[in-house]
């Protein structure tokens, strides 16, 4: 993971992503592609391709398709979703600052790793 930013829920995601972005540490230099879904096409696609070096590559359901479809590179975020809902303090929202929301994110993943090393 390489950064985390909680927002309002009455935030939008395009504005959301745009604190995100900003976020980004300046090591992600090899980073080239993020795939983002529809909610994010528009206006912030354009002030990616502006700003960064990596390119916003939106990824649509086709619109002929009805029910479930498997969209390409979408079970990542699914999958880290999944790992993320494995600790107990992320399933429900208990904290009041979003700083302390997104310290428990950063120690929920930094366990994750850990896990992984033994």
């Amino acid at each position: 993971m390489l950064a985390v930013v909680v927002t309002a829920a009455s935030v939008q995601d395009r504005d959301g992503a745009r604190q995100l972005l900003r976020h980004l540490p300046g090591h992600c230099k090899k980073l080239r592609t993020i795939w983002v879904d529809g909610g994010y096409s528009g206006r912030l696609v354009d002030w990616v391709a502006q700003r960064f070096r990596f390119v916003l590559t939106v990824v649509l359901r086709p619109k002929e398709r009805r029910g479930f479809v498997l969209l390409p590179r979408r079970w990542v975020v699914e999958q880290t979703f999944g790992w993320l809902n494995h600790s107990r303090r992320l399933s429900k929202d208990y904290e009041r600052l979003m700083s302390s929301s997104e310290a428990w994110i950063y120690l929920a993943m930094i366990r994750l790793m850990a896990n992984r090393l033994v």
